[in-house]
């Protein structure tokens, strides 16, 4: 099943951090940070899938990863300034390498139209222990815009609050887009969601973010003893509420496998009755063709006799008629023959 994550962090000295050693450990090689004077070097790291470098046009020197993130130390003078920022994204699992690496570039090139910094993308495999469809994607940006001559002025739009929060919401619909595109280009039927439970209307609760330490101590754990319990607060937390969501899925389907029986129910129920109103109705009209029928056989019976009446009221008056005239002649016989004198 296609996961969704997107997470946005920066890279900031005020943690103690330094954006040339991030950028060495996500792409396995080895930097030197100028303005410490110290290398990092990780060229012996596993699972480094990939690495490229997306950049504006014609900022063509930021393809040497060692002078852009340098660059990216040098541009900064305060104590707490944020050097980098970092997209980490789960790619599906569905696709293949080469889809993947594209996903991801496709990503980063948004990221460079939108905000005019340049992009560092390292894919990574899953880890050896957990979760083996891990496949994921660490996309280090400058927090300054690039061009030909170096880097300019800062990327202030996801620095500040007010414009932050839409920025980044902006991004997790774009990359959710882009990855249901990809599914649906190599036909995966699986669809990812950047909204919340919430905001999707699902009854699931989120599962709490582990962080670096808490995941390694129970892939230390899991490395110990197989199928353990998880043995960190976050671990058991987490455990609990992927509990209580396969419960609630279980009841989920429960209702949706009972509405679908229902509807099935109802719809032969209504079937049913289509199918008694069907045959009432060709009963009825039996019954008034039949009743057509007999008014029809009435009617010609009536007819007859009606003609019979006549004929025999006929017949009557002719008789009558013969028995009027029948005495006359007789008187006239009775009288006998005229004699005059």
């Amino acid at each position: 099943m296609a996961i969704y994550h997107l997470s946005v962090k920066s890279i900031s000295r005020s943690d103690g951090r330094s954006v040339v050693a991030a950028a060495a450990y996500r792409a396995g090689q080895e930097l030197t940070d100028e303005r410490q004077g110290l290398t990092y070097d990780y060229t012996r790291k596993q699972g480094v899938e990939d690495a490229f470098i997306v950049a504006p046009d014609g900022a063509d020197w930021a393809q040497d990863r060692n002078a852009l993130w340098n660059a990216a130390e040098a541009a900064e003078k305060r104590k707490d300034a944020k050097t980098g920022r970092e997209y980490e994204l789960a790619l599906p699992a569905e696709l293949d390498a080469g889809a993947r690496k594209e996903l991801a570039r496709d990503f980063a090139r948004e990221l460079v139209a939108r905000y005019g910094v340049v992009a560092d993308v390292a894919i990574h495999e899953p880890g050896r222990e957990g979760d083996n469809r891990n496949h994921h994607a660490h996309i280090l940006t400058t927090t300054r815009t690039a061009g030909e001559d170096g880097l300019g002025a800062k990327t202030r739009v996801l620095d500040v609050a007010s414009t932050a929060s839409a920025e980044i919401e902006h991004m997790r619909g774009v990359w959710a887009r882009q990855v249901n595109t990809a599914l649906e280009r190599h036909q995966v039927e699986q669809r990812v969601d950047h909204r919340s439970f919430e905001r999707q209307g699902k009854e699931q609760e989120p599962t709490r973010h582990m962080g670096v330490s808490a995941t390694a101590m129970e892939r230390q754990a899991a490395r110990e003893i197989p199928g353990r319990d998880p043995v960190t607060d976050i671990g058991k937390q987490n455990a609990e509420i992927r509990e209580r969501n396969r419960v609630l899925e279980a009841a989920r389907k429960a209702m949706e496998k009972a509405q679908e029986l229902f509807s099935g129910l109802e719809k032969r129920a209504r079937l049913a009755v289509g199918l008694a109103r069907k045959i009432g109705q060709r009963m009825e009209q039996q019954r008034e063709a039949e009743r057509q029928r007999q008014e029809r056989v009435r009617q010609a019976e009536q007819r007859a006799a009606d003609e019979a009446r006549k004929a025999a009221e006929m017949e009557r008056q002719k008789q009558l008629a013969k028995e009027i005239e029948r005495p006359t002649l007789r008187r006239s016989r009775d009288r006998g023959p005229s004699i005059g004198f």
